[in-house]
């Protein structure tokens, strides 16, 4: 069975390719990751490190999910026992809390859980045996990695039903080193297959926005694709429209755009472990930074900045706005299923015209 295959049987409301919300901390909420699964892909809830009001979120998404279910009706949208909710969750591991996350999805059973940046490798063990003890294996297991490497060791030690293979042009946080999607996927699909963990689908993501990345991903061995940046431009993001109208200003995301510590540190998010840092816009606060303006003033600036409301973001701004490469390709705003529909219909357009070529 393909990859695509697996992943259409593991999630029946689904169509091929599969296009996902990745689990934005404090964006995607139970709004948007219900409207992506209710158009066909699969929404992810970013609980990131606090899972505080896991619970509520999950609650909510069910609510949203009862009144507009995705067209496959055979799926859960209660906490009961007939199935999974048609969504998933995104942890960062290396602040969640698994007890409250236990206690979450005893009651709420998610379609799938996203496991990323966990302080070792091996800390990810108890949470795969754990939650597929606790939902008898009807949560599927996605662990995001940036590396070959951690991409073998994963596999040995998780078994993880899908890998998120994310490469350096991703928004947010990620590997302060690594590979670009377009080299890093063929090779982790290779050193899969010689260790025999062919089985696992792989899922692209970093610098994809629309359908001639997700095309490219296809070719590349992906069997379905991830976008965060290109749902910042979402109706149901959960984000100032300062931040997403810095979205649609940006542009060359390539130098306009900087993985750094920076940002981090002004918002006083220093818990990361250390090989880890954020893209995010290149703004007023990062400059500084680079000639030489001290860490305490540059935080004094940004405090008041945050006061400003709207206005603290943009070019002469000083608010974070974490987004990937190819924020310069998100032009509008539009419903988040807007956008999976769009980005489907491209997506066939283009392999269309490949084959016309081939």
């Amino acid at each position: 069975m393909s990859g695509q295959d697996k992943l259409q049987q593991s999630y029946p409301w689904t169509t091929t390719p599969l296009i996902c919300c990745a689990p934005m901390r404090l964006i995607a909420l139970a709004p948007l990751a219900t409207a992506v699964s209710r158009a066909g892909g699969l929404g992810f809830i970013g609980a990131g490190s606090d899972c505080s009001t896991l619970e509520q979120d999950l609650a909510e998404a069910a609510s949203l999910l009862r009144r507009s279910p995705p067209s496959t009706s055979s799926i859960s949208t209660a906490s009961n026992e007939q199935g999974p909710l048609p969504i998933g969750v995104g942890f960062i591991n290396w602040g969640a809390n698994l007890d409250l996350v236990v206690s979450a999805i005893r009651k709420y059973i998610p379609a799938a859980v996203w496991f990323f940046a966990p302080r070792n490798l091996s800390d990810l063990v108890p949470w795969t045996d754990t939650v597929r003890e606790i939902t008898r294996g009807r949560t599927k297991i996605w662990i995001q990695i940036g590396t070959v490497a951690d991409a073998i060791e994963i596999s040995k030690s998780c078994r993880p039903d899908v890998l998120v293979v994310q490469g350096t042009d991703a928004g947010g946080h990620g590997l302060d080193k690594g590979a670009g999607i377009i080299s890093l996927l063929p090779e982790v699909a290779d050193a899969l297959k010689s260790h025999g963990f062919e089985g696992i689908s792989l899922v692209a993501a970093g610098g994809i926005v629309e359908g001639r990345g997700v095309a490219a991903s296809l070719a590349l061995g992906a069997s379905g694709i991830v976008m965060g940046t290109r749902f910042l431009a979402s109706t149901e993001a959960n984000l100032s429209k300062g931040y997403q109208n810095e979205i649609i200003r940006a542009s060359d995301g390539g130098v306009s755009t900087v993985r750094s510590k920076v940002y981090d540190t002004l918002r006083g998010t220093t818990e990361w472990p250390e090989h880890y840092n954020g893209r995010g816009i290149i703004n007023e606060s990062f400059l500084d930074a680079q000639n030489g303006v001290s860490e305490e003033e540059n935080k004094r600036l940004y405090s008041e900045a945050m006061k400003r409301g709207d206005e603290g973001w943009g070019l002469k701004g000083r608010m974070t706005t974490y987004a990937g490469t190819a924020v310069g390709l998100v032009r509008d705003v539009k419903l988040a299923g807007e956008i999976v529909e769009e980005v489907r219909r491209e997506t066939a357009q283009v392999t269309s015209m490949l084959k016309s070529h081939l």
